[in-house]
């Protein structure tokens, strides 16, 4: 029984309410044995440079950890491996071109929180994150903080709710696309608190964090690595993480549950993406690259210092997280009436 059919029984066994989805992602196994089969090439795989594609532009987390990993994995699977950015559309545009690549491991996708969430957002669904992708590799996952500018006058989250409500409309809050950790983490807070937010919608981190730091912008769920150096630097203020546990690289920033926000846990997560269909020996190559470099001491050194809690694991463990997630985002953008804007 391949992979994902195992993936299908589980959860299918594990959680009725998400046995459809499993059940797709059993028909995309089924495919590749009725289909056409591998080329022949496969059996001399990798014979000429990986492309990784980064929907998002230069600068935020997925991009910081694809070139991490990069010159590792070039050297572990003998060829190089492209870190190409192709962003717009929360992530929707480059995703969409890998799955319409040739299933041959030669173009992969970081994935990020985004991928499991574009589905549900937008009508009609860009693309179906069962059907038309394989699990390669888990990365890892990273805390969300929600940092400020040193001008809002806050110092901590409960300061920050009540000017919210004392200014009703007057805080905006930034995300790098409609979709992703920054935006659902904000929608999610407008519900819970009961305070009204302005969302600004960029086309990347790294436009937020120009004008986060500038003070054009006034709040921010970020990933911790893209804002850990302007935290310890004072150059931002980070007044929580939205996780269940603090942070080690910021000990001194409470958890949300810590400020009077219960349950309220944001998990920005990067893992690794093949188009369906890709045959199942490149895809174990690949998943052998990936988590070997994940545990090279100088990768190691480098995720730990950016708050990155690695998850090297089975192709199927990425693809139980997927299903997970999807369900999950679905529920939350249901109940909260999130709508792509």
């Amino acid at each position: 029984m391949g992979p994902l059919r195992l993936i299908a029984a589980r959860w299918r066994a594990a959680s009725p309410r998400h046995w459809v989805l499993a059940a797709r992602f059993a028909l995309t196994g089924a495919a590749l044995v009725l289909g056409a089969a591998p080329p022949a090439a496969a059996a001399d795989f990798p014979a000429r440079p990986i492309t990784l594609v980064v929907p998002f532009p230069a600068g935020g987390t997925p991009d910081i950890l694809a070139r991490i990993l990069s010159e590792n994995l070039a050297k572990r699977l003998g060829q190089p491996l492209i870190v190409e950015n192709r962003a717009g559309a929360g992530g929707n545009i480059g995703a969409q071109a890998v799955a319409r690549a040739a299933p041959d491991g030669y173009t992969l996708l970081m994935c990020a929180f985004g991928c499991t969430v574009a589905p549900s957002l937008y009508q009609p669904a860009p693309y179906d994150i069962v059907k038309d992708f394989e699990p390669v590799a888990m990365i890892g996952t990273v805390p969300s903080v929600l940092v400020v500018n040193p001008n809002v006058p806050a110092k901590t989250l409960p300061e920050l709710l009540a000017y919210a409500r004392a200014n009703p409309g007057k805080l905006n809050s930034a995300s790098s696309g409609v979709g992703g950790s920054a935006h659902l983490a904000t929608e999610l807070l407008k519900q819970r608190a009961g305070i009204d937010l302005a969302h600004i919608p960029y086309k990347g981190a790294g436009q937020v964090a120009a004008d986060l730091l500038g003070g054009q912008v006034d709040m921010y769920f970020d990933n911790l690595p893209a804002s850990l150096a302007n935290i310890r630097a004072g150059k931002l203020r980070a007044l929580a993480v939205a996780s269940s546990k603090r942070a080690p690289a910021i000990p001194d920033v409470p958890t949300f549950a810590e400020s009077g926000v219960p349950d309220f846990l944001i998990t920005p997560w990067f893992g690794v993406m093949a188009p369906a269909r890709t045959p199942d020996a490149t895809l174990a190559t690949l998943h052998d690259a990936f988590t070997s470099a994940l545990t090279a001491p100088e990768v190691a050194a480098k995720m730990r210092e950016l708050g990155v809690e690695t998850a090297a694991g089975s192709r199927q463990a990425l693809g139980d997280f997927v299903l997970a997630e999807t369900a999950r985002w679905k529920d939350v953008i249901q109940a909260n009436h999130i709508k792509a804007e």
